[in-house]
């Protein structure tokens, strides 16, 4: 967990993706549609992938990608996240950790 723990570091929001993953895409984009920067790792292309992969899967997340985390919190992946923007608390979320501003 030290790799994922390192990476996701002072980011406000960071999301774990794959290229090939659509729903990694989507969450990409509706985040930044709120104006948030987020710190994005493509796992398909980073030289330890596999090993953030497990420990993702270690933290929880199933599938492992897309892995979202705000103010240095597992949010989720992509259910979450949509289940979050439905309910009006995505935003929320992104003011807390300082990744958008009103």
């Amino acid at each position: 967990m030290a790799l994922v723990a390192a990476l996701v570091g002072e980011r406000s929001v960071v999301i774990f993706s794959k290229n090939s993953c659509c729903m990694c895409y989507t969450i990409k984009t509706l985040i930044s549609s709120f104006g948030a920067n987020p710190t994005v790792y493509e796992l398909d292309e980073h030289p330890k992938g596999h090993q953030i992969e497990k420990e993702l899967k270690g933290l929880g997340c199933k599938p492992s990608v897309p892995a979202v985390f705000i103010g240095q919190e597992l949010i989720g992946g992509a259910n979450e996240i949509m289940a979050l923007h439905l309910k009006g608390q995505l935003v929320p979320f992104l003011l807390r950790a300082n990744a958008i501003w009103v």
